[in-house]
């Protein structure tokens, strides 16, 4: 199990906070969009690989997002805050909430 992904000379690892820009197209109009949130799980090999971007909106509501590794839609992505994880994949934190989630991950 990877938990390492390197995604147009950015590296991250399962557990890191990550802002990934993507563009969409809605009608005629080409907009952008920015999903930050922590990075749940790496699957896949080769051309097949995808991640798992899982963030807490406002009211609360846990939203998971999966991008494939290898896509003409993702513009840009920043490791906003490197985590601490032993694990390959962080299930655990979607029953957690923020500050359990921020003690576990970012603990020195």
């Amino acid at each position: 199990m990877a938990n390492t992904i390197k995604i147009k000379d950015v590296s991250m690892n399962v557990g890191d906070t990550i802002k990934i820009h993507y563009s969409f197209k809605e009608k005629d109009k080409k907009k952008n969009q920015i999903f930050e949130g922590i990075l749940m799980k790496i699957r896949g090999h080769g051309e097949n690989k995808s991640f798992t971007v899982r963030k807490v909106t406002r009211s609360n509501i846990g939203v998971e997002r999966i991008f494939p590794v290898i896509s003409p839609f993702i513009e840009k992505i920043e490791v906003e805050k490197k985590g601490k994880s032993k694990r390959a994949k962080i299930y655990f934190i979607r029953g957690k909430s923020q500050k359990e989630i921020k003690d576990n991950l970012y603990a020195s």
